[in-house]
């Protein structure tokens, strides 16, 4: 294990103190960086998630993907969470809390605002991020690809109806530029690169090509980790000034998400470890539901409540909190794989002892 892998959370941790003060001490760069967007997407960003998302698409092997239907089962707990449960936990949390727990610590006209910002998260499972946890977790990048294309599919036709109805309000316009370029930019372009590298290393190595696929990623795995904190600068530095200038604010809306988060992973992840799934594909599973598409969730808030809105506010919050609580979550996933290879093993004991006895049964 690198240095980078081994010390993560605390790098994480450092850059996350650097680009509070590097926002606050040079305002001017970070606003210009932050301006150089397209349809709420930023494009320095989004080039730091394609370099960290890259080295997963060259792991991807095309060839195995029509076999994913035999695996049916992280798919079904993926949109379980994401569709049936997640969007509406989250709204419960906002009302428990913004109109109950902290009705005395916020101004009451703002309360629904911040409701409404925690449900445009809780409605936008991530795209983008989810192939890093993956590829942090030794996720199967096959079946992650399949998890987040299903998941951007469904988004196109539930997104809407689903914020619509928690929100009580019927004019909810899904930005369609912020929604198709991040599918591009996240899924599409990297997965097109990886594809053309993959090719490109087997057909130099021929039957042991597969080898020069895993010694590539395996080098290219530092850049990765860099974009990554790299990211992480960027996203504190950005609003290094809210931070400092609202701090109590930002820790009650940071509550219910933390909550959220670890709730909606546990649910998920248990749920995979009872249905005997695979840690690899149980981890990006659970993942998957905990992390948001927030290029969508702040466009759309920005779009119903404007820039300067509780709603935006709390997207921008949950970009925030995001990364640190899912390198937590990443790190409990890599620390029970145990309890999966466990579970596995018993699995084939029993289908093993079942075969043997079919025999004597018979008879």
């Amino acid at each position: 294990m690198s240095i980078f892998d081994r010390y993560l959370s605390l790098w994480v941790g450092l850059c996350i103190v650097a680009g509070i003060v590097l926002g606050n001490v040079f305002p001017v760069f970070f606003q210009t960086i932050a301006s150089w967007e397209y349809a709420s997407v930023n494009l320095v960003v989004a080039v730091l998630i394609w370099a960290m998302v890259y080295p997963m698409m060259v792991a991807v092997d095309f060839a195995s993907l029509r076999y994913i239907h035999r695996r049916p089962k992280g798919l079904v707990i993926t949109v379980i969470v994401n569709w049936l449960i997640k969007p509406f936990t989250m709204a419960l949390l906002g009302v428990l809390f913004f109109k109950g727990l902290f009705a005395g610590l916020i101004d009451p006209a703002n309360a629904s605002q911040y409701i409404a910002g925690l449900i445009l998260l809780g409605a936008a499972p991530c795209t983008a991020m989810v192939f890093v946890w993956s590829q942090l977790s030794r996720g199967d990048a096959n079946y992650t690809l399949v998890q987040v294309s299903l998941n951007d599919v469904i988004m196109v036709f539930a997104f809407a109806p689903i914020v619509a109805f928690l929100l009580g309000v019927t004019d909810i316009k899904v930005p369609w530029q912020t929604l198709l370029l991040s599918v591009v930019l996240y899924v599409v372009i990297p997965l097109t690169a990886g594809a053309l590298t993959r090719m490109a290393l087997l057909r130099r190595d021929g039957a042991s090509g597969e080898s020069n696929v895993e010694r590539f990623t395996r080098a290219v795995k530092p850049v990765s980790i860099l974009g990554l904190l790299a990211t992480v600068v960027l996203l504190f530095g950005f609003q290094g000034h809210v931070i400092l200038e609202q701090p109590l604010l930002i820790v009650l809306i940071a509550i219910p998400l933390l909550i959220q988060s670890y709730g909606i992973f546990i649910l998920a992840y248990s749920a995979a470890w009872l249905w005997r799934v695979p840690h690899n594909v149980a981890a990006p599973c659970a993942l998957i539901g905990t992390s948001n598409f927030f290029e969508l969730a702040v466009a759309v808030a920005i779009g119903l409540f404007g820039l300067n809105s509780g709603a935006a506010l709390v997207t921008v919050v949950g970009v925030l909190v995001e990364v640190p609580v899912m390198l937590s979550l990443v790190a409990l996933a890599n620390r029970t794989r145990s309890r999966f290879d466990i579970r596995a093993g018993e699995s084939l004991t029993v289908a093993s002892d079942s075969t043997t006895r079919r025999p004597e049964h018979s008879i």
